[in-house]
C-alpha cells in the first residue's frame, strides 16, 4: 500500500515552455550565446539584451548600497561607537547554515575592528529557535552591553522587552517574516514597513553581510573601507552565499552576485575553516550551488541538528589548522549519523501516514516521541514531497511538555499564514510561506491536526495544485554537445528560482539493456537512441521504475538535465532522467 502511495505521489504533470524562436534568436544574436540558452533566459523572464547580459555577467559593481538597507545606516553607526567605548558586543545567531555564516561574517568583521566581541548559538533541542530570556540574562550578567541578532530575532517582541530590562541594547537582524508587533529595537530588515531596498530576498547571511559592509565604512568614514577589511569582506562573500543558497533563497538580483562570486572565492582564497570543510566533502576546484546544498549546507547543518552549531562558528572563525581540521572531522560524523537517523524517521513516518489513513487527509500532521527533534524539518520536507500536501513533523515530549516541530510545503502555500491561524494551539511559531518551525503541547497535537486541514482545505478546497515539471524546450539528442554544455554554465548558479535546465527527447528507444546501479540498486542507468546518436541515461532514485521501461524498441519521452561526466580523464555529455513516459509523443498537463 506504502508503496502504491509513494509511486501515485510522484507522478507530475509535464508542462513545456511555448517555443519563441524569433525572441530567442534576438537574445542569442545580442548576446553571443546558443538559441537553446537564449530560450532558457526567456523562460525566466530575463528578455532583454540589457537585462540579459547583467544576468549573464553578475558584476559585483551591480549589488545594491548597503545604506539602503532599512535600519543599517543607524545601526551601522551605533556599533562603531561601541568597537570604540570598548562595549562588550555578542552576536546572537541561529543555528542553521543561514544564522552560523552570518555570525562569523559579523564575528570576523568586529574582531578586525578590535572590538570586545563574543558570539552565542542557542542549542536547538535545549533553548529552540530565535531569542530567549534565559540567554539574554546570562548574556547580561557576563557583562555584555549589546547584542546584534543574526537571522533571527524580528518575531522577539517579548524578548526584547526583557533585554530592554536587563539593560542589553538590542540590534536586529533577520529577513523572516514579520508579526503586526514589531520588537523594540534597532531593526535591520529588508521589508521593513516603508522599505524602498531594490531587492526582498536577501539571507540572513547576507543581511549581516550587508551591516558588517556598512560597519566597515562607518569605521573608516567614508564609502570605502579599508584594504584589509575589502579583504575580508570579499571572503565573507563566500560565506554569505553558503547560507543563501542552504536557505533556499531566490537566486535573482543580488542572491546571484553572492553566489557567484562569493562560492568562486570560497574555493580561491578559503579560510582554514571552509578549506577543512571542503576537504572532507571531496571539493577542490570548483563549488557549485547545488554542492552547497548537498555537501557543505547538510555537513554544517549537522552540528546543529545533533549537538551544538556553536561549533560550526569556532569552525568558520578559527585561525588553528589542527582545530579546523578536527572539527571539520566532526561534522562529517555529525552528517553521517545525521543521514542514518533521517532515513529511519522517514519511513516511520511514512509508515505513520499510512497506518492513520493521514495521505487522504489534506495535509499532514504526525509526530512521535521516538522522533529526534533537530532532523524533524528534514522528514516534514520529504513528507511534502512525497504525498504533495503540507506536512507538520513533531518531536514530541513526555508529560505534555511544548515539543518541538517542523513544516514544510509546496510552492504557493503560505505555510506561515496557515500556522497563524492555528496560534491559539501553538506555544510559538514563526518562520515563512515555505517553512515553518513551532512548539505546541502533544495534548494539542490532535486538535491542531483538525485546525490545520481545515485552514489548508479552505485555501485549497480543490486539494493541493497539480505537481508540474516545468520543461524549458524540446531539444534533439543530436545537440547535446560540448559548445552546449559550455553555453549552458555561463547561466550558473542555479537554484531557487532558476534552475537547471530540464529538456524534453521525444521518440527515443532504449539502446541495449537497462540496468539498477548503486547501494540498494535504487538507479537506474541505460543508453538511449534517437537517430544515429546514442547517449548514457542515469535515473537517480527509480529503480523500482526499470519495468516501466519499454522492450522491443518501443519508443519514450525523457525529461532529463543535461551533464558533463568525467571518470578516468574521459568527458561526456549525459542524461540525468528528471522523469519519462512510455510514447512517442509527450503527454503534456
Amino acid at each position: 500500500m506504502i508503496e502504491e502511495l509513494l509511486l501515485s505521489a510522484k507522478k507530475k504533470l509535464w508542462r513545456l515552455h511555448a517555443n519563441e524562436p524569433q525572441a530567442s534568436a534576438v537574445l542569442a544574436k545580442a548576446l553571443g550565446v546558443n538559441a537553446i540558452v537564449a530560450q532558457l533566459l526567456i523562460n525566466r523572464r530575463v528578455t532583454s539584451p540589457a537585462e540579459a547580459r547583467l544576468f549573464l555577467d553578475a558584476p559585483m559593481s551591480a549589488l545594491h548600497n548597503p545604506q539602503l538597507l532599512p535600519g543599517v545606516p543607524a545601526a551601522a553607526a551605533r556599533v562603531v561607537q561601541a568597537i570604540k567605548a570598548k562595549e562588550p558586543i555578542c552576536i546572537y545567531g541561529d543555528y542553521d547554515v543561514d544564522g552560523t555564516t552570518g555570525t562569523a561574517i559579523l564575528v570576523g568583521l568586529l574582531s578586525r575592528l578590535g572590538a570586545v566581541v563574543t558570539f552565542y548559538v542557542p542549542h536547538r533541542i535545549d533553548e529552540g529557535y530565535g531569542l530567549n530570556e534565559a540567554a539574554l540574562r546570562e548574556l547580561a550578567s557576563q557583562g555584555v552591553k549589546m547584542v546584534i541578532t543574526v537571522d533571527c530575532g524580528i518575531t522577539g517582541h517579548k524578548e526584547a522587552l526583557v533585554a530592554k530590562e536587563i539593560g542589553l541594547e538590542l540590534i536586529v537582524t533577520d529577513h523572516h517574516e514579520m508579526k503586526p508587533t514589531l520588537p523594540e529595537a534597532m531593526l535591520v530588515h529588508p521589508r521593513l514597513p516603508g522599505s524602498a531596498y531594490p531587492f526582498h530576498g536577501l539571507s540572513g547571511s547576507c543581511v549581516a553581510f550587508k551591516l558588517a559592509w556598512a560597519i566597515g565604512q562607518a569605521a573608516n568614514g567614508g564609502e570605502r573601507v579599508t584594504p584589509e577589511l575589502r579583504e575580508f569582506l570579499l571572503d565573507a562573500m563566500g560565506l554569505a552565499a553558503l547560507g543563501l543558497v542552504a536557505d533556499v533563497m531566490p537566486l535573482r538580483d543580488e542572491n546571484r552576485i553572492f553566489t557567484r562570486h562569493g562560492l568562486r572565492r570560497l574555493v580561491k582564497h578559503p579560510g582554514l575553516g571552509v578549506k577543512a570543510l571542503l576537504d572532507e566533502a571531496k571539493l577542490s576546484e570548483t563549488v557549485k550551488a547545488e554542492d552547497v546544498s548537498f555537501k557543505l549546507g547538510p555537513r554544517i547543518n549537522a552540528a546543529g541538528r545533533l549537538g551544538c552549531a556553536r561549533l560550526v562558528v569556532e569552525l568558520l572563525t578559527t585561525t588553528n589548522p589542527r582545530k579546523a581540521k578536527e572539527l571539520a572531522e566532526f561534522l562529517e560524523k555529525q552528517n553521517g549519523d545525521r543521514q542514518t537517523l533521517e532515513r529511519r524517521m522517514t519511513t516511520q513516518a511514512k509508515e505513520l501516514v499510512e497506518q492513520q489513513g493521514y495521505a487522504e487527509h489534506p495535509a499532514i500532521v504526525v509526530g512521535s516521541e521516538d522522533w529526534h527533534q533537530g532532523v524533524v524539518g528534514i522528514v516534514a520536507g520529504r513528507l511534502s514531497d512525497t504525498f504533495g500536501k503540507p506536512a507538520l513533523v513533531v518531536s514530541l515530549k513526555p508529560n505534555d511538555e511544548p515539543s518541538s516541530g517542523s513544516g514544510r510545503s509546496f510552492s504557493g502555500f503560505a505555510l506561515h499564514t496557515a500556522m497563524d491561524a492555528c496560534s491559539d494551539l501553538l506555544e510559538s511559531h514563526g518562520g515563512h510561506a515555505a517553512a515553518v518551525g513551532f512548539r505546541v503541547k502533544p495534548s494539542n497535537l490532535e486538535e491542531l491536526r483538525r485546525r490545520f486541514c481545515e485552514v489548508v482545505q479552505a485555501s485549497c478546497p480543490d486539494g493541493p495544485p497539480p505537481a508540474y515539471l516545468e520543461l524549458d524546450a524540446e531539444i534533439p539528442l543530436a545537440s547535446l554537445n560540448f559548445p552546449l554544455m559550455n553555453d549552458i554554465d555561463k547561466l550558473e548558479p542555479y537554484g531557487t528560482d532558476h534552475p537547471r535546465p530540464r529538456f524534453l527527447a521525444t521518440a527515443v528507444t532504449i539502446d541495449g539493456t537497462p540496468k539498477r546501479i548503486g547501494v540498494g540498486e535504487r538507479h537506474l542507468s541505460f543508453r538511449v537512441r534517437q537517430g544515429g546518436t546514442s547517449i548514457r541515461a542515469v535515473a537517480w532514485g527509480m529503480g523500482e521504475r526499470i519495468d516501466e521501461l519499454p522492450k522491443g524498441g518501443e519508443p519514450i519521452c525523457i525529461a532529463f538535465t543535461p551533464k558533463v561526466n568525467e571518470w578516468n580523464g574521459y568527458r561526456n555529455v549525459e542524461m540525468e532522467v528528471v522523469d519519462f513516459q512510455v510514447g512517442a509523443v509527450a503527454q503534456l498537463g
